[in-house]
């Protein structure tokens, strides 16, 4: 039950019931990669898209499904050969709100202090 009003009444918690029926009507399922998410597309090649494997998070669809999805590549990965190439890293899941996302210093989420840049803002003080 809890299920089924998750896919009423949000769209980041897997396919949404327009989604699931339009899946059903007219999805011709293309393949699946190793996070569990699962690609199709429609009879005429019109329309590609992605049911993710638990929440709707784009940074888990690897760089070669990502290129099929986008149509810069025709054909889907589950029907070709393909290798990844030797400059692309390996896939990671968005950080941001995390523990683990990136914290530069002087952000006011490390105990760092920025370092002195030009253009930083002295205070006038009279006499100068």
């Amino acid at each position: 039950m809890k299920q089924f009003l998750l896919q009423i009444f949000t769209w980041w918690n897997g396919q949404t019931m327009g989604t699931r029926f339009f899946t059903w009507r007219k999805g011709i399922r293309v393949g699946d990669d190793e996070a569990g998410n699962i690609y199709y597309r429609d009879g005429a090649d019109a329309h590609r898209w992605v049911i993710y494997n638990g929440v709707a998070e784009p940074t888990t669809v690897p760089p070669e499904w990502h290129g099929w999805l986008h149509r810069t590549v025709d054909v889907p990965p589950s029907e070709s050969d393909y290798q990844p190439r030797a400059w692309q890293k390996p896939n990671r899941p968005n950080a941001t709100g995390t523990p683990g996302a990136y914290r530069p210093r002087g952000s006011i989420l490390t105990p760092e202090t920025r370092p002195r840049a030009t253009g930083d803002y002295d205070a006038w003080t009279p006499g100068n």
